[in-house]
């Protein structure tokens, strides 16, 4: 017959195995079968590296990647996104980043709103420059100035309004980082998700 210590034991091991079943095993699994949806592919070195930026520079502190599908937001109606995120969009992403403040736009779909790397280059260096009145910090150390002799042809340089270019005909260059973090950018892409028939998914969120 169990003694009363054995029964606590096998008790609180038995509540032990069931949370970890349902809190671990069974999402573990669950997640496991989810397939990536349209667009969303493996990350480029380039755009690994920027992700990695990204990370590092704490824009998830103020930005958020999750549009909210309609009824449970604004998101759409504000052109973040064509429906809400979906779990396949994160497929790729260890961990997702998801954030939980909005002090600036979602990002999710940003690779489709603003595909232009002039524009992200210039946003990066002085978010000013662009959106008069921006809380955006500016990242000028994503950047080199330098003598246009000094610039080589495969390196890109910022187009920037005068009032914010360096003075003596120098002119700014994207360093790598800068560079690998506008590609992780256009990389955020939300697509309408296509049933078999060639029609468009709910947007179920």
């Amino acid at each position: 017959m169990p003694t009363r210590a054995s029964t606590l034991v096998i008790g609180a091991l038995s509540a032990v195995m069931m949370s970890y079943t349902a809190l671990a095993l069974i999402p573990g699994f669950q997640l496991s079968t989810v397939e990536a949806t349209p667009e969303r592919i493996e990350y480029t070195a380039a755009q690994a590296r920027g992700r990695l930026v990204y990370q590092r520079e704490g824009c998830l502190y103020c930005h958020t990647q999750q549009v909210r599908a309609e009824g449970f937001g604004v998101d759409q109606a504000r052109g973040w996104g064509s429906r809400g995120s979906l779990p396949g969009d994160y497929v790729y992403d260890d961990p997702p980043l998801l954030g939980s403040m909005r002090t600036g736009q979602d990002l999710h779909d940003i690779g489709h709103r603003v595909p232009s790397l002039e524009w992200h280059l210039t946003h990066l260096y002085q978010p000013r420059a662009l959106v008069a009145g921006s809380l955006m910090p500016a990242y000028p150390y994503l950047f080199e100035v330098r003598d246009p002799a000094d610039v080589l042809p495969s390196e890109v340089t910022v187009a920037l309004p005068r009032q914010y270019q360096p003075g003596d005909g120098k002119v700014v260059v994207a360093t790598r980082d800068a560079l690998d973090l506008v590609a992780y950018l256009q990389s955020l892409r939300v697509s309408p998700v296509l049933q078999a028939d060639g029609g468009t998914a709910p947007t179920v969120n």
